[in-house]
């Protein structure tokens, strides 16, 4: 089943939007398909495959590093997704632009190395996939304050649930 994709504000941040097929039965979706990704110049080995569930009201973020490609679409619900650009050489640094990803729409976003992402749950519930190009280096690994006021990213909540880790990361 064929893919859509598109360039977004971000340069080298893609939406992708798979084919959909519904009927009486229900629905059926191709997450992700080598070939089509070749025809589309999209030459990125993934390695592994990541699922997170989340309530309403959590953010999860802002999470990146200079390595991994992430392929992201939520399986389940609604959420709010953000990508900033944390490329200090880029000219579109600290530029940010935010997605609805929802199980509805099933579109998927391509985040490159040095990208931050985070999401914002809206459903009462979501799962959310992630699929990753490298293996998991807490090494490599960076956070940015969700709120951090140099990258002024609207968020739909001001008292979000984060996590431990997301709450302690510092500002830039």
């Amino acid at each position: 089943m064929p893919i859509s994709v598109s360039k977004t504000d971000l340069s080298d941040v893609i939406l992708i939007k798979p084919s959909i097929f519904e009927d009486h039965r229900g629905m059926y979706v191709e997450t992700f398909n080598e070939e089509d990704y070749r025809q589309n110049n999209l030459n990125i080995k993934f390695v592994r495959d990541d699922v997170s569930t989340s309530s309403k009201n959590v953010l999860r973020g802002l999470h990146y590093d200079n390595k991994t490609w992430k392929l992201i679409h939520c399986m389940y619900g609604k959420i709010y997704f953000v990508v900033a650009d944390m490329r200090k050489d880029s000219g579109q640094y600290l530029k940010w632009q935010s997605f609805i990803l929802t199980s509805d729409n099933r579109h998927q976003v391509l985040v490159p190395p040095g990208f931050a992402n985070g999401h914002y749950v809206l459903s009462d519930h979501c799962i959310f996939h992630y699929k990753m190009s490298e293996y998991y280096d807490p090494e490599n690994e960076k956070g940015v304050k969700w709120n951090d006021p140099k990258l002024n990213i609207f968020w739909p909540a001001s008292d979000p649930i984060l996590s431990e880790k997301d709450s302690i990361t510092k500002l830039l």
